[in-house]
């Protein structure tokens, strides 16, 4: 079951990629965001005033407080500059090297933030799956013309957006069903990349069918699919493997962009491809290896923080690994 749901995971998250290059053709960054989470907030919302409003009994004005945040930089911060990134013609490929830098980032992060501790070989598998990301990468960023040197700063933001929510949601030690996060995430998504549109006379979407079907594309495969197995595995397996399968995405889009868009695939991607997976293997083998040793999780294994108080009766739903407040 984990194999599958990271498989799909991977899938899903290199699918936000290739869709907004797909949308960057017909419609600004900020007219395709707020028009894939404008309907898809209101759909949610519906669902949580009808069949889902056990899973918000209960749940505290802080806590939804928390999700918001957690949605402004998990969600809105960095999608806007993963799509106003490629906007600016950063290629999808060099794009998600720059986000796969992300579990580096986090890995360096979690010892004096989580008080998690990181071993010597998911180390080496952590910079074996940088050096493979950069190797799928690197010439497309070389070869690039016309896109100015700052416009590759924009995707980095978006990377430590995505660390700041990741160690933001771990530090939690209230348990919030996915679907309750979902859709506040989405919720506050929309209202952001509204203001944002409306603002800039921008709301309005193309009268393309490229557009609608870019649109659907995102929110099937990279909400729905992508952003929601992001936190699914995240409370299951922990910080650590779910960055190590961070760093497929950069292999995982450039062979898409191949088959897609006609994109070059040749053997720098492929050992690129396969280094990433060498990674991936390292750093699961090793969580593994410690829980075997301890039949558990042990007080060095990344995924183990200091003990949390017992939850309180109206916290259910799925809890992160360890994480407390």
């Amino acid at each position: 079951m984990n194999a599958l749901l990271s498989i799909a995971f991977v899938l899903c998250w290199s699918s936000g990629f290739i869709g907004a290059k797909l949308g960057a053709g017909s419609a600004s960054a900020v007219t395709v965001l707020m028009w894939r989470f404008l309907p898809l907030a209101v759909i949610l919302l519906v669902v949580a005033a009808t069949a889902g409003r056990a899973s918000w009994r209960g749940l505290a004005a802080r806590e939804v407080v928390r999700q918001v945040a957690i949605g402004v930089l998990s969600q809105s911060g960095y999608l806007l500059t993963v799509y106003y990134a490629i906007q600016l013609g950063v290629s999808s490929g060099t794009t998600a090297l720059i986000d796969g830098v992300q579990p580096l980032v986090a890995g360096a992060l979690a010892g004096p933030l989580l008080h998690q501790y990181v071993s010597r070989r998911q180390w080496l598998g952590l910079c074996l799956g940088v050096g493979g990301v950069a190797l799928v990468t690197t010439a497309d960023a070389m070869a690039a013309t016309g896109v100015a040197v700052w416009a590759y700063l924009v995707p980095f933001l978006g990377m430590l957006s995505l660390v700041a929510a990741t160690f933001l949601q771990s530090r939690s030690r209230t348990q919030v069903a996915p679907g309750v996060a979902l859709t506040v995430h989405c919720a506050t998504s929309a209202v952001l990349f509204s203001v944002l549109a409306l603002g800039t006379g921008a709301a309005a979407p193309p009268a393309e069918a490229g557009f609608w079907t870019a649109v659907v594309w995102l929110v099937a495969l990279s909400t729905f699919g992508g952003y929601g197995l992001y936190w699914i595995i995240l409370r299951r397996s922990g910080v650590t493997e779910v960055n190590a399968l961070m760093f497929l995405m950069a292999p995982v889009t450039a062979v898409w962009g191949a088959l897609m868009f006609g994109e070059p695939f040749g053997a720098q991607t492929a050992l690129g491809l396969a280094v990433g997976l060498a990674a991936v293997v390292v750093v699961r083998r090793d969580g593994r290896a410690g829980r075997r040793k301890t039949g558990g999780s042990p007080p060095g294994d990344p995924h183990s923080l200091p003990p949390c108080p017992a939850p309180k009766p109206q916290e259910s739903g799925h809890r992160l690994s360890g994480g407390c407040s």
